[in-house]
């Protein structure tokens, strides 16, 4: 059962990564390693090296009758001179000109959303919600579908640390 649903982890977390990259060229995601409840990839898109951190929750609440894979990522793309991005995908289209939210521990973040995703605004949310990532205990992530569900995702944050050390030692970010 736990192989099952770590292959559907695997195909599903590819799929989004090409997805993202639709009109780019990418390479297969390679695993760098599973460290708790976060696994850490590579990959190359357009001859530059993207590395990443994902995970899903361990805990999903909201009335909804059917909703796609959920995933928190943190991506290094340092040929771009971008780390340390902090992305949700909610399994959902989020109501238009909401906003999700972020809460680590006593801190929290606001996110801006455009179809199924979620983002910090600038650079400096990134990194604190990262910081927080590798620090916390949960991260709980709330939003509104399209129909008007309220949704509440809890992740675990163990291992977050190491997975987010073998991204950033795999793309040379310190």
């Amino acid at each position: 059962m736990m192989k099952l649903k770590r292959t559907k982890f695997l195909l599903c977390s590819s799929f989004l990564l090409f997805m993202w990259n639709n009109s780019v060229h990418a390479t297969e995601p390679k695993v760098l390693g599973e460290h708790g409840d976060w696994t850490a990839y590579t990959y190359m898109e357009n001859n530059n090296k993207v590395c990443y951190m994902v995970s899903q929750p361990k805990k999903t609440s909201g009335n909804y009758s059917k909703r796609g894979d959920v995933f928190a990522l943190i991506t290094h793309r340092p040929a771009e001179k971008s780390k340390n991005v902090f992305s949700y995908v909610s399994g959902y289209t989020y109501k238009a000109g909401s906003e999700a939210s972020v809460a680590v521990n006593n801190q929290n973040f606001n996110l801006f959303t455009q179809d199924d995703s979620a983002w910090a605004r600038d650079q400096t949310t990134d990194d604190k919600i990262v910081d927080a990532i590798k620090r916390g205990s949960s991260l709980v992530v709330k939003g509104v579908s399209s129909r008007g569900t309220n949704t509440v995702d809890t992740f675990g944050l163990s291992g977050s640390s190491a997975a987010y050390k073998a991204i950033s030692l795999e793309c040379g970010i310190k």
